[in-house]
């Protein structure tokens, strides 16, 4: 077996998006069913509302286009950096300065003019808004004329750029503490109404700048997964999102998208042995699956396919690491030679011995743990069922529990739990990986330390190139095999 993977994170399965469309073209549909998607108005229920409201200050946008305003840069749909607001963009050789170049003749949707002082205005916000976003790096924001932007950063950052791709300009004239109520920005909607936990409803900004949307009017409708299956079903919605247990059903008039995503489920093993706690007295530790051996058996002989099949009815993918296909995946972290057997030889030759009970004991340690998942999120229960029972046949013995959020802060730094994890941006590598994020929040809350990882993450971090940043994401995942590398230098993340 080539991989070691020292891991505390085994990342199962990546969950597909399922989303259920009315078919213009199907000339069989009922009348239930939307009649006319040539219209100028789609009608949507793929998600929950925001909380916050629609400050991009404050974290509006972080995963996805912020709708009402735009943002400096944008990715395209391969993940190559593309303009949006900037019409040109310069990093200096030492990393540490980035000009921006601002397009002319950008209006926000009140038909003012957006000029660098409102994206100066935006990041300054930003930074002291004590949100989601960390812009502890940045040493300065200031613009040089009306239509240029330099920000001056204390160290390099290769992952500056995600926030130029997702922290959207807000106006500096119509900024105030109702803004995230009613946003005026330079996106390609503008917000017409809001019914909170109802609907949400946008139309066509007249002054943007962009292509224009092909449809002029959208409304989101919140509802939960059996409701807005119900939706689809009468008819009262374009477009649904849907769990994978609904999307084998058939609706006339509708047909289903299957989409990739970063969408990734996993268990989060404790790294460390027990012994330690937090500073809220909270343990620390387990003495079963802080053993190497313990979690590349695990690795080996979980069927990931057969998950995706059994759980998901086939709506996923395997997966390894938290970035599986994105840029900056590694593909070396693929497992292509798993199996029981060999993962019940790794266990043998490590000294864990099935009792007269068939459960693997090692130095008076018996070979059982609890594995948590969050309360009411039937995929992670029905995953963590499932793996429980796929690995009883190698002498683990695994009890699954549903425990709220609030029970999970107090109990995951000492037990495994089904995490779900998922960001087109690399930072959430180093937040899940870092030995500086040992016990924040959910973040590395199983305290996975390994000095050689932390030191390709910093070079990524600190690259002035995306090229040289992937390349040593890369191989913070993984360096090679086990016969090419020194002891110390062995590691994997996936």
């Amino acid at each position: 077996m080539n991989h070691i993977n020292k891991l505390f994170m085994f990342i199962v399965v990546v969950v597909l998006t399922t989303m259920l469309v009315a078919c213009g073209s199907d000339k069989e549909k009922q009348s239930s069913a939307p009649s006319d998607m040539d219209k100028n108005e789609l009608i949507l229920a793929i998600g929950g509302e925001s909380d916050e409201g629609f400050d991009p200050t404050t974290g509006w946008g972080q995963y996805g286009s912020p709708l009402f305003q735009s943002t400096l840069l944008k990715y395209d749909k391969d993940f190559n950096v593309q303009l949006d607001l900037a019409e040109d963009y310069s990093v200096s050789d030492d990393g540490l300065e980035w000009t921006i170049k601002i397009r002319d003749g950008v209006k926000f949707s009140d038909g003012e003019e957006l000029t660098a002082e409102d994206v100066v205005f935006t990041y300054q916000t930003a930074e002291s808004s004590g949100s989601v976003i960390d812009l502890s790096n940045m040493k300065k924001v200031e613009n040089s004329d009306s239509h240029t932007v330099i920000f001056t950063l204390k160290k390099p950052a290769s992952t500056f750029i995600n926030l130029l791709t997702t922290i959207g300009v807000v106006p500096e004239h119509a900024y105030d503490d109702s803004y995230s109520q009613n946003p005026i920005g330079s996106g390609p909607f503008q917000l017409v109404q809001w019914n909170k936990g109802q609907q949400l409803i946008v139309e066509e900004n007249p002054y943007y700048y962009g292509e224009k949307p092909y449809f002029k009017k959208l409304t989101f409708l919140f509802l939960a997964e059996d409701a807005a299956f119900a939706a689809a079903k009468s008819g009262q919605a374009d477009v649904v999102s849907v769990p994978s247990t609904f999307a084998k059903e058939k609706i006339p008039g509708m047909h289903l998208i299957k989409l990739r995503s970063a969408d990734n489920r996993g268990i989060m093993f404790p790294f460390v042995p027990a012994g330690e706690e937090t500073k809220e007295g909270y343990p620390i530790g387990n003495d079963v699956t802080s053993d190497p051996v313990i979690r590349k058996a695990i690795n080996f002989a979980v069927d990931r396919q057969a998950l995706v099949d059994g759980v998901l009815d086939g709506y996923g993918t395997p997966a390894y690491t938290v970035a599986d296909q994105l840029p900056w995946w590694n593909p070396e972290t693929v497992i292509k030679d798993n199996n029981m057997d060999s993962a019940k030889q790794m266990l043998d030759e490590a000294g864990w011995k099935e009792n007269e009970q068939g459960v693997r004991e090692k130095d008076g340690v018996q070979a059982s743990f609890n594995l948590l998942y969050p309360a009411g999120d039937q995929i992670r229960q029905s995953l963590s069922i499932a793996f429980a029972d796929m690995i009883k046949p190698l002498g683990l013995q695994v009890k699954t529990e549903g425990q709220s959020w609030n029970e999970l802060e107090k109990t995951m730094h000492a037990n495994p739990v089904m995490m779900g994890w998922g960001s087109h941006n690399p930072l959430e590598m180093y937040n899940i990986y870092s030995g500086d994020t040992r016990g924040e929040g959910y973040y590395n809350s199983n305290y996975y330390f390994n000095p050689t990882v932390d030191a390709y993450m910093e070079k990524a971090m600190r690259a002035t190139s995306q090229e040289d940043a992937n390349t040593y994401w890369k191989k913070a995942q993984w360096m090679g095999k086990q016969d090419s590398l020194p002891k110390e230098m062995l590691h994997g993340l996936g």
